[in-house]
């Protein structure tokens, strides 16, 4: 992903806000932005910041989310307590992505993000998309649903693969050195690799600038699938 996916919390209790932003923020590849504390103020964030995705509380002050969900024309996934199983059913029905019940952990809502990214990458091919392609994108919605693909590799990308060693994480250009590409090159198939789920994606912060993006193989996965 050459920029980060904007993402607006939409909650109304200041500190939940506060920590998933902070859990959305320890992604690779995604920004939290201002926390909005009701319907009211999601649709002025929205319309002020234009998010690429909402988490959306059910539970607000001044409106149902299930409502709110309804008028917005944004990715969303819902992050809330309501259980109950009509809730559930209006939340995908009104056109919800994914629905988190809380409380759940970092590792739980950075599953659905990196699975959102997934779903972005591969919607993001140029061209006309296959049912094949539709496929692999409502897949790569489902959290922990997504497994190192079949399909035949190219010699190059079998070669990116090869040179990620199990429970080490690599940047795109340690990545090109050792395989002998280009640094953009090796982004574009470690990007294709992490939509197939044979790669996770990873942030390291440094003392300066940017976090970097680091590569590995996906725990509990063994030794990485090379054809």
């Amino acid at each position: 992903m050459s920029e980060d996916f904007r993402v607006l919390i939409v909650d109304d209790d200041f500190h939940v806000a506060k920590l998933h932003a902070a859990y959305v923020d320890s992604v690779a590849g995604f920004l939290a932005l201002a926390p909005a504390g009701s319907a009211s103020q999601a649709l002025q964030s929205i319309h002020s910041l234009r998010p690429d995705l909402v988490l959306l509380d059910v539970y607000l002050p001044d409106a149902s989310g299930l409502d709110l969900l309804h008028q917005l024309d944004v990715d969303t996934v819902i992050l809330s307590a309501a259980s109950d199983a009509a809730s559930i059913r209006v939340a995908f029905r009104r056109g919800a992505l994914g629905y988190l019940l809380k409380p759940f952990t970092a590792e739980s809502l950075s599953q659905q993000l990196r699975s959102y990214a997934r779903y972005r990458r591969i919607l993001s091919q140029p061209g006309n998309a296959t049912q094949e392609t539709v496929e692999r994108a409502k897949r790569a919605l489902i959290p922990g649903d997504v497994t190192a693909t079949a399909r035949p590799r190219s010699a190059t990308e079998a070669a990116v693969l090869d040179s990620l060693e199990p429970g080490e994480q690599y940047s795109a250009a340690e990545v090109a050195a050792r395989v002998g590409v280009s640094r953009a090159t090796a982004q574009r198939y470690l990007s294709s690799l992490a939509d197939d789920g044979a790669v996770d994606i990873q942030l390291r912060y440094g003392s300066t600038g940017r976090p970097e993006h680091r590569y590995g193989v996906p725990a509990g996965s063994g030794a990485p699938s090379r054809r």
